[in-house]
């Protein structure tokens, strides 16, 4: 898809230099809409990657992938405008249809648990994105640290981060334990990771490295355990856990 304004961008600089004006408009103005769906077709398929992997989701907010081919059907339209209204607009129409097909449509409906309230599925749902967000913000500032090593520790923390999540929409009852537990080791996690992340960059202290891998240990070991406190409804042993690292962020100045 990336590659399909590429024709169009030709023909248009073909047109500027036989100075054709119209032509150079049209054609220019049309691989621009097909650069900008390829540009929401990506985002929308990633989006729907992310509906599908979740047990409990809404569908994403805004239909990217429609707008993708909006934007594939205005582009083939303007760009072949030259030959004809009745040519472009079946051009188009084939383009867009053929995308559609290929893509699909966004998804659309909202997925929940068994036997799960619509309160409790959209307030699961809500929860999750908003944790998927710090988690996103953690990857990407591990990712400006330049470390291999560090960025793979970091990702292995986050796919714990993301078993609990799983166990929470297979069971929308535990989210009141894991909003406090994810609020308390998500934001420590992030605030760390933002902290090391400047450090680092700016001077390779390999003593904060030590720590911070340290810090990743130790965030990884809760977090699965905490799943299996979750599943196992061991409230106890999950407050003192909280307790007990909320103690050791304290500790590390987060």
């Amino acid at each position: 898809m990336y590659a399909a304004p590429i024709p169009l961008a030709l023909a248009g600089i073909g047109e500027v230099m036989s100075g054709d004006a119209i032509g150079m408009v049209l054609e220019l103005g049309g691989a621009a809409l097909l650069f900008l769906s390829a540009l929401l077709l990506n985002e929308g398929l990633k989006a729907e990657a992310a509906y599908n992997d979740r047990t409990i989701a809404r569908p994403p907010g805004i239909p990217r992938k429609l707008f993708a081919v909006a934007a594939t059907d205005a582009g083939i339209l303007l760009g072949s405008l030259s030959g004809g209204l009745i040519p472009a607009i079946i051009f188009s129409t084939v383009a867009a249809g053929a995308q559609l097909v290929a893509f699909g449509f966004d998804p659309t409906r909202r997925k929940g648990g068994e036997g799960a309230s619509d309160f409790e599925t959209d307030r699961v749902a809500r929860a999750i994105d908003e944790a998927e967000a710090t988690v996103a913000d953690i990857l990407a500032s591990a990712r400006r640290i330049g470390d291999r090593h560090i960025e793979g520790r970091v990702e292995r923390m986050t796919a714990a981060v993301r078993e609990v999540f799983r166990t929470v929409e297979a069971d929308p009852r535990d989210l009141t334990r894991a909003r406090k537990f994810l609020g308390v080791y998500l934001t420590g996690a992030r605030d760390a990771t933002h902290k090391f992340a400047e450090l680092y960059i700016s001077r390779q202290d390999q003593q904060a490295r030590a720590d911070y891998v340290a810090l990743l240990d130790d965030l990884e070991q809760s977090f699965r355990k905490h799943r299996e406190d979750l599943l196992k409804d061991d409230k106890t042993a999950l407050d003192v856990e909280i307790e007990v690292l909320r103690e050791r962020l304290q500790r590390e100045g987060v």
